[in-house]
């Protein structure tokens, strides 16, 4: 004969008006701190963009001096200043990573595609670079890829997405070592939902033309373990052994929301001591609807 469970093992029953009550404050809570998040993020935005106007007027002053036009320097004064034009530089990227942040995380990004030559695009990064990688002791080639057809893209972006994982690159590759820029014409077949009603032969067919371009990324350096291939794109996030390098952990996280609101994606391919390959796809027809939210 079974016993009968003592009451204070019985679990009670919830109704269905409780559990949807239940359910109502749960997401009025996330609510409340979805509004504070964004309203501490505009305000940390802020203060940030109010950083930029005196620290533009030291790194200018700071070129003058450079320029010598004030006067002459030794050497040790010189020295003084590149130090001081460095660290200048780099707060300006870490006020402008987190600016970039901040808009995308607030959704208040603009997407502009206009026709255009994604190899004149490329080139102009690869210029724009070249003396950091120079400084750095390591070689950047890019050779334009004439199979890559004028389409609409939005350049700005494209060039900050390449500009990230330039920065990302010449962190993290030794000197000596070198970095590869690449761009080419690629298939993306999309992962979709396949419909009941649609008949087995009216499913998705390969593509037989490419409908995106693939813009990449190679780097000689140390390369990152498969268990943080998802991650290292994550807001904030630090490598293991990485946590004293240069950044917020902001610049990999950007290009991904940059690469979502363009419709594409972006991954990496990577083994420990073998280099790392980053790379991203930019589709020809861009989303229909502009983009204006956070990916």
């Amino acid at each position: 004969m079974s016993k009968e469970a003592p009451a204070s093992a019985r679990v009670p029953a919830i109704s269905p008006a409780e559990s949807v009550q239940a359910r109502g404050h749960e997401l009025q809570e996330y609510s409340q701190l979805r509004e504070r998040y964004l309203r501490t993020t505009n305000a940390l935005a802020s203060a940030a963009h109010d950083l930029k106007t005196p620290l533009a007027i030291l790194n200018g002053y700071v070129e003058l001096l450079q320029s010598e036009k004030l006067g002459d320097l030794n050497e040790r004064q010189r020295e003084v200043l590149r130090d001081m034009r460095s660290n200048g530089q780099r707060l300006q990227r870490y006020i402008q990573d987190f600016l970039s942040f901040s808009v995308l995380e607030t959704g208040h990004l603009k997407m502009r595609f206009e026709p255009g030559n994604i190899n004149a695009c490329l080139s102009e990064v690869c210029r724009l670079w070249s003396p950091r990688f120079q400084e750095r002791g390591l070689a950047m080639y890019f050779l334009a890829n004439e199979r890559v057809l004028e389409f609409p893209f939005d350049a700005p972006k494209v060039e900050r997405i390449i500009s990230n994982l330039l920065e990302n690159a010449s962190k993290f590759t030794p000197a000596g070592g070198t970095v590869w820029l690449h761009a080419e014409p690629h298939v993306w077949e999309r992962r979709a939902v396949s419909k009941p009603a649609v008949s087995q032969e009216r499913r998705r067919r390969p593509l037989s033309q490419p409908n995106s371009v693939k813009i990449s990324v190679s780097d000689t350096g140390p390369g990152i373990s498969p268990e943080f291939h998802l991650e290292i794109f994550d807001d904030f996030f630090r490598l293991p052994g990485s946590e004293q390098s240069e950044g917020m952990g902001l610049g990999l996280a950007i290009a991904r929301r940059l690469a979502h609101a363009m419709g594409g994606k972006i991954w990496v391919e990577s083994e420990p001591g073998t280099g790392s390959r980053f790379s991203f796809i930019v589709p020809v027809k861009p989303p229909v609807i502009e983009f204006e939210g956070k990916s």
